[in-house]
């Protein structure tokens, strides 16, 4: 019995390894530059490549930068099509460039006081 017991918490334990290794491979998958898949991330001044993000944005809306100075990657890992804009002032007087899911841009966010999400609008 001892041995039928071992033998099922065995193949009990590989079968959890299996599960989490693919689990974690589908989700190393879709992130981009240590950006979450379905987020939108600003990487710390100067970090070029980009590797780790200091903020990560998963709604839409406005959110508003702080002490933010000089050059950052922002991505848009976002899904369905849905867009980042870089904005002046609070959620308005954006940019013209509108950064689409899957795209980046390594911008001077110095003038920059927000970012805002959205989805997608055909």
């Amino acid at each position: 019995m001892r041995r039928i017991l071992r033998g099922a918490a065995a193949l009990a334990l590989a079968t959890a390894a299996l599960t989490a290794a693919g689990t974690t491979e589908a989700q190393a998958a879709d992130e981009w530059a240590g950006c979450p898949y379905g987020a939108v991330c600003v990487y710390p001044q100067n970090q070029n490549p980009a590797v780790s993000p200091s903020h990560i944005y998963w709604t839409y809306g406005t959110h508003n930068l702080h002490n933010q100075y000089g050059n950052h990657w922002v991505l848009n890992n976002q899904y369905d099509g849905a867009l980042a804009m870089l904005c002046y002032s609070s959620g308005t007087d954006c940019t013209a460039d509108m950064l689409a899911e899957g795209t980046g841009v390594y911008a001077d966010l110095t003038p920059i006081n927000s970012i805002y999400l959205r989805p997608h609008l055909d």
